[in-house]
């Protein structure tokens, strides 16, 4: 029977220290490299890394080196605790010496040609490689090739996988998770890794009667600390296992160490059920948590970098971005000016009166129009107006698809928007002349551009409320895209801003915004910029700026232009907004819109292969979900983490004592024993557990859920409050909102059922549990908004009850109060110059009008978690001695 073996801080910590003298010191030429390599002074990567158009007679040394250097910290880490366990293994097999022969020999000069050969040769690239992760994947290949030879096939239900395949599917998971990894070199290694595990490159190896005269001569074992000689390998060379039973000398090696394998699984299962009864264990928890808060933020930093984002490109070719001429200029600018005229008339009329001026522009086009009229009521405010529209058929079209432009009389800043319109009236004109049209193209004119564009597109989608939003007269086919014109800007302008942001964070295909940079930059000659970044450097704080800034209005979640009312029915929709002084005019714009629309026209379906999901760094560099999802995870992950560990920690008994106790054979306890706790032997120790306890859930389900069903409170009353009295209502909702963790507190220590520390820890597991399931599930609809109520919320996951120590307490609670919903909320307004009134007008807004989720997200979710968060800090829970006195 196999001797229970348990989890060894004391062996773990020494782990580092016992291994071989080769293993240790690539560990630290590795460090060393990467340490060299924070200087700007010499790019050590440029000098060692493995490119294939570098390597000469005099830089050959570039096939040893790559392996030893790293792009950054996390890629140094990474490959140092892959390879450390692998190099360690090989080398107590195969000894100092032919360890350092082998990888500074064949087993890095052989992938390493075989990948120039691949690359510069066949592929005709010039892809630099570094890292050690080609000996990761190489010693991998070896080992999987020895597994075959004992146990070939892996069966999972009726089939059979070889072993061999594994080293190559771990391959293909790192290509697909992990960014700018060399796919190519990967399989050098493995190949590499195969033909050493099946002995073809045996013969490379240095002779074993010159290892034993070097070693003899030089004094090598007495000499250098964890030197592992040709005796002392623990096996066999080249496949002899030296062992006690009669065997033959010629026994693979695969045959007998996979049977040392087997028989070490019963350990290493006993050693698993014996490490989740470990007491200590619930000590690392909290470490867990701040780690996973650590590396979000770090991972988020990390990302503007271009090590981490991608260049922009397109993947639609239907699109054929700037690959036809534009003819929309000459004598379009006298039809420009004279439709801008007719604009300038109409500024100061009502709305009915300028659209009645607008139908009759509309026929005499020879385009059918319609109206509409709607009716928005939110914080005590109406909303009402009338959009017309005009539907330019196509010749060449069923009216099975159409593509819409919006020239909104005011844009979001509350500007008459007289070249826009006038632009899109010149165009719709333009337009109509061309026979080229497969899709119909519809222009709307809505009096603003945040409650006309959503009354339209919901009337369009048959998804509007009749009692506020009049149905649409005539109707076209499917919407493949929207282009809004924001032109409130006068004179000549030097570039395009390209606002992409829609309702609830969601964006459009990235093929669009590729697709007007494409044209603008390469067609028309002018700039292009994002998120309001006029000046971009392309340098790494501009790039956060940009994510940032991008983060922040996908958080908020509010329309920030016309088409933003478009996304989510899952049309493709943008703003163009000129700004700048240079030598662009409004053919120049007209030429771009010219060019998208020749664009969309040539789709046979909606744009759908590029992202959806995606974080701009700047107009020709993105982030993809799949990178920068794991921030947001990992912020979420933490609450998770500590719900669970204090679920654990609820089940056993009461008190700073109850984690368990750690008695050694010698009798020398680490802690004091409980008396009635159950012990168990763990590889010299005997591990006292702590006594098991009844759970007492019903009182923290209660409050939890009743801090749950009380956000609704404030988000019925600040959706629903007259904007007048807005500014006093949130201010009485402060006070209320920082007095009721006292008052419930309070109660509950005077009340007869007090509660106890099990039940506080109870209150808060459930919490974050809900907290961690929120956000995670939030993560993948809104990243930002998920990232940052996580971020701001991350202190609940260590808070506590502090009884009798009232200084603590109340430091504790005024951090937590400054990071309040209510107060967030003050210092954001306040910072972006913005009064409370507005901010909560605009909620209340989008609310009721677009459906926006962020007050929901806030009043239901964050708030409730704060305030259980808070609840916590403040409790005094039940002691021992006092529900003895009480017995």
């Amino acid at each position: 029977m196999p001797m229970l073996q348990g989890f060894n801080t004391l062996r773990a910590r020494s782990y580092s220290f016992r291994l071989p003298l080769f293993t240790r010191a690539m560990v630290v030429v590795m460090i060393a490299f990467w340490l060299a390599g924070l200087q700007s002074v010499w790019d050590i990567r440029q000098w060692g890394a493995l490119i294939p158009d570098e390597l000469t007679l005099t830089t050959m040394y570039r096939v040893n080196t790559f392996p030893l250097i790293h792009l950054n910290f996390f890629h140094a880490l990474f490959n140092i605790l892959a390879l450390a366990p692998l190099l360690d293994r090989f080398e107590t097999e195969f000894g100092t010496l032919t360890s350092l022969a082998l990888f500074f020999g064949p087993l890095t000069t052989i992938p390493a040609l075989v990948y120039i050969f691949l690359e510069k040769l066949i592929l005709r690239g010039n892809t630099a490689v570094m890292g050690a992760s080609i000996w990761v994947f190489l010693l991998l290949g070896a080992e999987a090739i020895r597994t075959f030879k004992t146990n070939p096939y892996l069966t999972i239900g009726t089939y059979h996988i070889p072993t061999w395949t594994t080293p190559l599917a771990m391959v293909l998971v790192v290509e697909a998770l992990i960014p700018n990894t060399s796919f190519l070199g990967h399989l050098c290694g493995v190949g590499t890794g195969y033909l050493f595990g099946l002995g073809y490159l045996k013969f490379l190896s240095p002779p074993e009667k010159a290892l034993r005269w070097i070693e003899g001569r030089l004094n090598l074992l007495g000499r250098l600390p964890h030197y592992i000689s040709v005796d002392q390998k623990i096996y066999g060379r080249f496949g002899v296992l030296p062992t006690t039973t009669t065997t033959s000398s010629t026994t693979p090696l695969g045959l007998i160490g996979s049977t040392q394998r087997l028989a070490s699984m019963p350990r290493l299962i006993s050693a698993a059920l014996a490490l989740r009864r470990d007491p200590r264990l619930l000590k690392l928890p909290p470490y867990i948590s701040l780690l996973c808060i650590v590396v979000g933020v770090i991972w988020l930093l990390m990302l503007p970098l271009d090590e981490y984002s991608r260049r922009t490109y397109i993947s639609e070719n239907a699109l054929l971005p700037g690959q036809v001429h534009t003819y929309f200029g000459g004598s379009d600018q006298n039809v420009f000016r004279a439709y801008r005229h007719e604009v300038d008339a109409l500024q100061n009329k009502t709305n009915m009166e300028v659209n009645d001026e607008l139908e009759k522009i509309f026929k005499g086009i020879g385009v059918k129009v319609g109206r509409q009229n709607y009716t928005y009521h939110a914080s005590g405010d109406t909303y009402t107006g009338e959009n017309v529209y005009a539907i330019l058929q196509a010749p060449r079209g069923d009216a099975t698809e159409a593509i819409v432009l919006i020239a909104a009389w005011k844009n979001v800043k509350e500007e008459f928007n007289r070249n826009g319109l006038a632009l899109a009236l010149a165009l719709t004109r333009y337009f109509k002349r061309w026979s080229l049209w497969s899709k119909d193209i519809i222009l709307v004119v809505p009096p603003d551009s945040l409650a006309g564009p959503q009354a339209w597109v919901d009337a369009y989608h048959d998804a509007h409320d009749p009692s506020q939003v009049a149905s649409l007269p005539i109707k076209s086919g499917a919407l493949q895209g929207a282009i809004a014109l924001d032109y409130a800007h006068e004179g000549r302008f030097e570039s395009v801003h390209i606002v992409y942001d829609g309702v609830n964070g969601q964006l459009p295909n990235l093929d669009l915004i590729n697709s007007v940079v494409n044209i603008a930059n390469g067609q028309m000659g002018m700039g292009s910029a994002l998120q309001g970044m006029r000046r971009h450097s392309q340098k790494y704080n501009d790039n956060l700026k940009t994510v940032l800034r991008g983060m922040l209005n996908q958080a908020l979640g509010h329309a920030v232009g016309p088409h933003s009312s478009f996304i989510p029915y899952h049309v493709d929709a943008i703003t163009l907004q000129p700004f700048g002084q240079g030598w662009h005019d409004e053919m120049g714009l007209g030429k771009l819109v010219e060019g998208m629309f020749r664009s969309l026209n040539n789709l046979l379906e909606k744009l759908h292969q590029s992202f959806f999901f995606y974080l701009l760094i700047h107009k020709h560099r993105f982030v993809s979900i799949g990178t920068y999802l794991p921030s947001a995870m990992l912020i979420a992950a933490n609450f998770t983490i500590m719900a669970i560990a204090l679920w654990i920690k609820s089940g056993y008994g009461e008190g700073d004592d109850s984690a368990g106790v750690v008695k050694q054979k010698d009798g020398k306890d680490i802690q004091t024993k409980i008396e009635g706790a159950k012990g168990e032997e763990m590889d010299g120790d005997v591990v006292v557990a702590a006594p098991t306890v009844e759970r007492e859930v019903l009182l923290p389900l209660i409050l939890v859920s009743g801090a749950q069903f009380i956000g609704v409170i404030p988000l019925f009353v600040f959706n629903h409050t007259p904007s007048k009295i807005l500014t006093l209502v949130f201010c009485a909702f402060i006070g209320a909102s920082a007095g009721i963790p006292h008052i419930v507190s309070n109660l509950l220590a005077s009340s007869r059922h007090r509660p106890t520390a099990q039940q506080y820890r109870l209150i808060k597991s459930f919490s974050l549990l809900l907290l961690g399931m929120f956000l995670s599930t939030l993560a993948t609809l809104n990243f930002s908004l998920a990232f940052i109520v996580g971020l701001l919320s991350a202190p609940l996951s260590f808070t506590r009850p502090w009884p009798g120590f009232m200084v603590a307490r109340y430091a504790n609670a005024g951090v937590l109060h400054a990071l309040a919903p209510p107060a967030v909320l003050l210092v954001g307004s306040a910072v972006s110059g913005v009064g409370i009134e507005a901010v909560l007008q605009g909620a209340a807004f989008g609310w009721h009008v677009w459906g926006m989720y962020t007050p929901l997200v806030v009043w239901c979710i964050w708030w409730p978690a704060w305030l259980v968060g808070q609840l916590v800090v403040l409790g005094q829970p039940e002691t021992r001695e006092r529900k003895e006195k009480k017995a």
